[in-house]
């Protein structure tokens, strides 16, 4: 059986990006280990997340620096579900997280397009039935 493991984002800092996945988003530190003197192996995920996560990649060569925040070409990137759109949109907007949009009802599930720190673009969605998988 195979399942997504880890999703990497490039960034610029690892410790502001720790900072902003942790303290803003809520998501938890589940590892941050130094492979070298410059490397970190860094993953973040929502609390309760078992099998995905977010490895987050420090930004190495002047063209992973130009991606950072722009990694689909200004597409939606990631989707975070959730039970409760309204309580988490509000929780972060109040939190400092840019919205793009109000929350719109699809056929879905009831949707808000948010941004990161570095601009990528997320979908915060609390689907009208279980995620299919």
């Amino acid at each position: 059986m195979q399942h997504l493991g880890l999703v990497s984002v490039v960034v610029h800092d690892y410790d502001e990006a720790i900072a902003f996945y942790t303290k803003v988003l809520g998501f938890t530190l589940i590892e941050d280990t130094a492979l070298d003197e410059n490397k970190r192996w860094v993953v973040v995920a929502p609390p309760g997340a078992r099998e995905t996560g977010i490895l987050l990649a420090r930004a190495a060569t002047p063209a992973q620096a130009r991606c950072v925040g722009d990694q689909t070409g200004g597409r939606v990137f990631l989707f975070l579900y959730t039970d409760d759109l309204p309580r988490d949109h509000q929780r972060l907007s109040e939190a400092g997280v840019r919205f793009t949009e109000r929350p719109r009802h699809e056929t879905y599930g009831d949707v808000v397009v948010f941004e990161d720190l570095y601009g990528n673009r997320w979908d915060l969605i609390q689907p009208r039935s279980a995620p299919t998988r």
